[in-house]
Order: C-alpha cells, then sequence, then structure tokens
C-alpha cells in the first residue's frame, strides 16, 4: 500500500518507518500522506498500544526533499501525494488538532519518535508532534528553516518553546545549529538519548511496559488533557480534571487497577476499540 513508509503491527507496537534512505527519509507530500494513513490504521488497530514512528537506514528524516523544495523555488509544486483517505485523531478535540502533523496530538494512542539518526527541518517538525522522542546517541538536529531562507514552519514556532522554553527555542531556530542527541536531552528536547543499538530495544520494552501495566483509557484522556489544556487558565483545567476523575470512577479500568494492586497481580486492561 505505502511507497515511502513501512508499516507494522506486532502487538503492542504499530512502527511506521520512514523508508527513503537512500535519501535520508526526505519527506514528501506522498510521505504526508501516506504517514497520517498509516496513523489511522495503527488507531483503529487493537492490537497496538502505542505508535512508535521512526526512519529507515541511517536517518529519521532530513528534511523536505530537496528537489521538492527547488521546484517550488523554480514556480512549480512540491510533489504529488498519495490521495489516500484518512481521519486520525478525535475530531471533538477541535479545528486546532486536526491541521498537518497536528493530528498527531489528537490520537488516542501515544506516538513515539525513535529518532535514530539525522533529524532535520520537516523531520524536526514532524518530531514535536510526538508525545515523547527518544534518540540514538548518532542521531543529530537541526531546525535548518533559517539558512533556507524560511520561517518556523509547519507549528513549530509553538510547538518547540513549549517543550525547550523560549530562549532555547530562539537559539535553536534562529542559529539553525547541529546539535547532538546529548544537548537534546539536557535541553528536554528528547525524553532521553541511548547507545544507537539499544534505542529500539528501549522502545519496544517501554512500550510493553505500558502494554502491561497501564489503562489504556487513562492514557487517551491524559493524553487530551495536557495537550488541549496546555494554553488553558488553571481554574478551567482543574474543574475539568476532577470531572474526568469522576467519570473514570464509573470505568472498569479503575476498578481493575485498584483490585490488581490489592491482589498483588497485574493488571488485565481492555485495549482501546475504535
Amino acid at each position: 500500500m505505502y511507497e515511502h513508509l513501512l508499516y507494522a503491527v506486532e502487538d503492542p507496537i504499530a512502527t511506521i518507518t520512514f523508508n527513503r534512505p537512500d535519501r535520508l527519509n526526505a519527506m514528501t507530500n506522498r510521505m504526508t500522506d501516506e504517514l497520517k494513513h498509516a496513523v489511522a490504521q495503527a488507531e483503529a488497530d487493537e492490537r497496538a498500544v502505542a505508535i512508535v514512528i521512526t526512519g529507515a537506514g541511517r536517518g529519521f528524516c532530513a528534511g523536505a526533499d530537496l528537489q521538492g523544495l527547488k521546484a517550488i523555488g523554480e514556480g512549480g509544486d512540491f510533489g504529488e501525494g498519495a490521495k489516500l483517505e484518512a481521519s486520525p485523531g478525535d475530531a471533538s478535540m477541535g479545528a486546532d488538532f486536526q491541521g498537518p502533523y497536528a493530528y498527531l496530538f489528537s490520537v488516542r494512542k501515544p506516538v513515539i519518535a525513535a529518532i535514530n539518526g539525522p533529524c532535520a527541518g520537516l523531520g524536526f517538525a514532524v518530531a514535536m508532534f510526538a508525545d515523547f522522542r527518544f534518540a540514538s546517541d548518532r542521531a543529530t538536529f537541526t531546525t535548518a528553516f533559517s539558512r533556507r531562507g524560511l520561517i518556523a514552519e509547519w507549528g513549530i514556532g509553538w510547538t518547540l518553546p513549549h517543550v525547550v522554553g523560549p530562549a532555547h527555542a530562539l537559539d535553536l531556530l534562529l542559529s539553525a545549529r547541529r546539535f547532538d542527541g546529548a544537548e537534546a536531552e539536557r535541553i528536554g528536547l528528547v525524553n532521553r538519548t541511548l547507545p544507537h543499538d539499544e534505542l529500539m530495544p528501549f522502545v519496544e520494552a517501554y512500550v510493553k511496559d505500558l502494554a502491561a501495566n497501564v489503562s489504556p483509557a487513562s492514557m487517551t484522556v491524559m493524553k487530551r488533557q495536557i495537550w488541549q489544556r496546555l494554553t488553558a487558565e488553571l481554574g478551567p483545567t482543574l474543574d475539568e480534571s476532577v470531572q474526568l476523575m469522576t467519570e473514570s470512577f464509573r470505568r472498569p479500568d479503575f476498578r481493575e487497577g485498584v483490585n490488581s494492586y490489592l491482589e498483588k497481580r497485574p493488571p488485565r486492561f481492555a485495549r482501546i476499540k475504535i
């Protein structure tokens, strides 16, 4: 089905792999459309507790395909998409969470970027819409935009300062300098940087722990609480959290979570069905 990415599900992980290794997985319109379609598949697949996005070969994503950018500069267009119908995410979160790549915030399952190598420009922007980022010690990062005569594209002017703060965001955006995984971890851009050969085993173990011990329904609600309320005032956010807590008391996951703890056994939470 896909030309520019690979898609696989092995309970409890759906893995989406950018697959243009000869171009460091540079992004095309087709890859963008295929990503959205694959995410929708993974969200609907009961086997998938979390969605992992990574890159084939030695890179994560080097940014937008330069041949496409050249065509735009010469008055053409970036290239054709895949024309796949897909509507991932929770539409009730509103239009802000349905835009390009921003739909990842509204997906009802955790989205993890496993950054295995160079991550630049558009690839960097896409990674910022993941819920967590884990990086290889071979990963390098650059926003790139200012060095191409561009601006803070694809919402990165909002996502990046929310993750690392405005001072770090301005540094990375204005200078477009390269930096490594160690600095990315230090400034909070990635949750953790690991030796290259340990990256994917770590991510797999992380998701398996979620699948074994965490309520999928709770993760769905918490993810929405974080992203939708990131710029809201404290009072309404607190009121909503009390309402959501009361609702959680009535779900079977609450009873199972308490009973499994008291009975000293692993919980048996139901998977998400969409």
